[in-house]
C-alpha cells in the first residue's frame, strides 16, 4: 500500500491533469495541485466545471493520472472527496498553492476572494485503493461544448507554413 501511495503522489505531482470520474456525470480532465498528501482542485464560475460530477463532501471518485512523459494512463486510484471551507486554514494553504498554478487567471489580485465567494475547493485524498489498468482504451466521444473556431483557416496558411520550414 505504501508503494501505491508513493506512486500516486509522484505521478500526481508531475502531471498537471487528473481525469476524475465522480459518482455522477462524465469523466473530466481537471487541473490540480498536489498539496498535503492530496490533489486539490478548484471549480465554479470562471473555473473548471465540477457540478455535474457529483463531487460532494464525503463522496468517492475514481482518479486517473497520466504519465507526463508518454501521456498514457499511469495509475487509477480511489479518492475521498472533501470540500474545504472558505477562509479555513486548510483552504488558505490549498488556495495559495492553486493560485500559483492557475494560468491565465482573470483578476489575479482578487482571485482568493472570488474563489471564496463563487467557487469550490475540493481535496481528493487517496484512500489507498488503486484499480488495475484496464486492457481496453476507454476512448470516449468528446463532451459537447459551445466552443467554436471564430474564423475559417486562411487559404494562405499552408503556403506560409511551408515557407517557414525552408529557412
Amino acid at each position: 500500500m505504501t508503494q501505491t501511495l508513493a506512486l500516486i503522489e509522484e505521478a500526481a505531482k508531475k502531471s498537471g491533469l487528473l481525469w476524475v470520474q465522480g459518482p455522477t456525470g462524465p469523466s473530466r480532465a481537471l487541473w490540480h495541485v498536489w498539496h498535503d498528501g492530496a490533489a486539490h482542485v478548484v471549480g465554479g464560475p470562471g473555473e473548471q466545471p465540477l457540478d455535474d460530477l457529483g463531487l460532494t463532501d464525503g463522496a468517492t471518485a475514481a482518479v486517473t493520472v497520466r504519465s507526463k512523459d508518454k501521456g498514457g494512463r499511469l495509475v487509477t486510484w480511489t479518492a475521498r472527496v472533501g470540500e474545504l471551507a472558505p477562509g479555513g486554514e486548510a483552504w488558505t494553504a490549498a488556495v495559495a498553492e492553486l493560485k500559483g498554478k492557475r494560468l491565465n487567471a482573470v483578476g489575479f489580485d482578487s482571485l482568493e476572494e472570488r474563489w471564496a465567494r463563487e467557487c469550490r475547493v475540493l481535496r481528493l485524498a487517496p484512500t489507498g485503493a488503486s484499480e488495475p489498468l484496464p486492457s481496453s482504451a476507454l476512448a470516449a466521444a468528446p463532451l459537447p461544448t459551445p466552443a467554436t473556431t471564430r474564423h475559417p483557416m486562411p487559404a494562405a496558411l499552408p503556403r506560409l507554413l511551408r515557407r517557414g520550414r525552408r529557412k
